[in-house]
Parts: structure tokens; C-alpha cells; sequence
């Protein structure tokens, strides 16, 4: 007895120093209000552009899903698009077909049916790792797209959901002109959603994850259940990725096929290796500066605008393995060491 107990002192107190360790990486630090500083200023900056600055706040949610799977659990995907498209094609088949355009009320359906799709999915294609994975779940998006393909009678196929009529949010706001309303509700709920992801991933689970991507052989000989952590975070970043694409249906009233496109799921990808992955706000600098590009080249050049994404992203791969904000560490502990680092 006098053995065990001695041994369980130290493990009483590394428990007490990991929970420890994990409060203080909990707490806000001041720097982290920039990104919502920035969000809030853009409304009053750019009050005509509201329409374009939802599609980035909807990008950064949907790149903030991909992050939880993939820069802390390690779960590459080519596959997330499907459930993006779940989320819009429950708004756009509730809307059209059930004629209940409530946005409130219809969000959450989307996200509870995209995580239960997440859940499903997820049962089965985690139990699989690396190349097979990787294709498992680009095919299971191809298998919706064609799903819906097939019964355009419901989906409307490649022409869209016909017929969508959101209703005002709450009663009272109707989805102006500009953008300007769902703006404001949707940089809502993104606050909201990082909230909770930021508390997973600097919770026991988010620990639990991030062993689980740094070496899963570890993780299931000291009795983790890795399968179910797994599972819990790809339903989780599946109902977040639902909520965006329902944000997506309900700011456009327009959904086609092509959110399950293979694009989507190599664009919100991209935007995150661009911004730095298993960073949470590398999601926020990643779709901001893609959409903003994409934006701006496309106006350029409608027709090669791809090659401006391209060229950045080979200069990100070479030079910013990290992201940009890993970029940005390394240039701060450059000059904080003198160069000796």
C-alpha cells in the first residue's frame, strides 16, 4: 500500500500540473481581441461591402471547423465541403420545400443534421488512417453530390434549390441590401462557435486530440479511447462546417450542388495552410487574406485568377511552412533573441 500510494503522488501531481498548465494556455491574452477589433471596424469602414464581408466571416467559420480536425486532431480530410453542403441543403430544402424559412430555427436543424452526418461518417471512416482515409472521405462528398444529382427533382441539381424565401431573423430584421443585418449575425455566432473550440481545444480532450495527432500508437497504449475522441471532434467540426454552409444558404437564398465541389474542400484547405493550422486564429488570417485575394485577382483576371492563389501558396509552403502566423512567431523570436535563434 505504502508503494502504490507513493506512486500515486506523482501522478496526482503531474494531473494537477497538466490542468494547471492548461488554465493558464485558457486564459485571453489582449492580443486576441485585434482580430474582433477588426471584424467590428470593417462594418463601419466598409458599410457597402457587408455583403462580401459575410462570405469571409462564413469562410473563416468553415476554415475554423477544418482546423479542429485537422491542426489538432491530425484527421486530414478532402471531404469537409459534404458536410458545408449538408448545412446548406437542409436550409434550402426546409425553405423551398417545407416552406419554413425561419433562420434561427433552421440553423440549428442544419447543424444538428450536419453533426449527426459527421457522427455517421465519422464511425466508420476514422477507424481508416492517412491515403485511405484521405480518399474515403473525398468520396463520400462525391457520393452526395451525385446523390443530389440524382434526385434534381428535390435538389434542383447544378441549376439550384428553387423557390428559397428566407424569413426576416427574429421578425424584425430583414437581410438588406448591403448585408449589413446578417453581417452582424453571423460575426455573432463566429464569436460564439470560436468560443466553444477554443475551449475544447485548451480542455483535457483538446489535449487528449493533440496526442492523438503527435502519435496514436502512444495514445492507445496508455487506454486512451482514441476512436471516440476522434469521432467526438469530427462531429463537432462537422455541425460547425453545417452551420456555415446554412449561413451560406440563408445570406445567398441560393444553394447548387456545387458546395459539395471538391474545390470547396481544397479552398477552405488551402486557407488554413495559408494562415498556419492548430493555431485557431490562423483560420481568421487564412480565409481573410484568400477571400480577399481571390477577390481582387478575380477582378483582375477572370480567367487566371487561380494562378495568383497558386503562386502564394507555393511561397507559403517554401517560406511560411507554419502559416502566416507561425511566420510571424518566428520573426518575433528572431528580434526577441537577437538573431541567435
Amino acid at each position: 500500500m505504502a508503494a502504490s500510494d507513493a506512486n500515486a503522488v506523482p501522478a496526482v501531481t503531474m494531473r494537477a500540473r497538466a490542468i494547471e498548465y492548461i488554465g493558464k494556455r485558457h486564459r485571453f491574452h489582449v492580443w486576441e481581441a485585434l482580430p474582433w477589433i477588426l471584424i467590428a471596424a470593417a462594418y463601419f469602414v466598409f458599410p457597402d461591402r457587408m455583403t462580401f464581408g459575410t462570405q469571409v466571416l462564413i469562410a473563416i467559420m468553415f476554415a475554423l471547423s477544418l482546423d479542429l480536425i485537422l491542426g489538432y486532431a491530425g484527421i486530414v480530410t478532402l471531404g469537409h465541403a459534404a458536410f458545408f453542403g449538408v448545412g446548406a441543403y437542409t436550409v434550402a430544402l426546409l425553405t423551398a420545400r417545407l416552406n419554413w424559412g425561419e433562420p434561427v430555427t433552421s440553423l440549428i436543424i442544419a447543424t444538428l443534421i450536419s453533426a449527426a452526418a459527421g457522427f455517421i461518417s465519422g464511425w466508420f471512416l476514422l477507424r481508416y488512417r492517412g491515403l485511405t482515409l484521405l480518399m474515403l472521405t473525398l468520396a463520400t462528398a462525391i457520393l452526395l453530390q451525385e446523390a443530389g444529382n440524382y434526385r434534381s427533382d428535390i435538389t434542383g441539381g447544378y441549376d439550384g434549390v428553387p423557390g428559397m424565401e428566407i424569413w426576416k431573423l427574429f421578425g424584425v430584421f430583414e437581410n438588406d441590401l448591403y448585408g449589413r443585418t446578417y453581417y452582424i449575425y453571423i460575426a455573432v455566432l463566429l464569436f460564439l462557435v470560436f468560443l466553444v473550440v477554443r475551449r475544447i481545444v485548451y480542455s483535457p480532450f483538446g489535449a487528449a486530440l493533440t496526442g492523438i495527432r503527435e502519435n496514436v500508437r502512444r495514445m492507445h497504449a496508455i487506454g486512451s479511447p482514441v476512436h471516440r475522441r476522434l469521432v467526438a471532434a469530427y462531429t463537432i467540426a462537422a455541425g460547425i462546417a453545417g452551420m456555415a454552409g446554412a449561413l451560406f444558404a440563408q445570406s445567398t437564398a441560393y444553394t447548387t450542388l456545387g458546395v459539395f465541389d471538391f474545390e470547396s474542400s481544397a479552398k477552405v484547405m488551402v486557407m488554413l495552410i495559408l494562415g498556419g493550422t492548430g493555431r485557431l486564429y490562423g483560420a481568421f488570417a487564412g480565409a481573410t487574406i484568400y477571400m480577399l485575394l481571390e477577390d481582387h485577382l478575380a477582378k483582375l483576371s477572370p480567367e487566371f485568377w487561380q494562378f495568383g492563389i497558386g503562386l502564394l501558396l507555393v511561397l507559403a509552403v517554401l517560406f511560411a511552412r507554419r502559416g502566416l502566423l507561425g511566420l510571424i512567431e518566428d520573426i518575433g523570436i528572431y528580434f526577441k533573441t537577437g538573431g541567435k535563434s
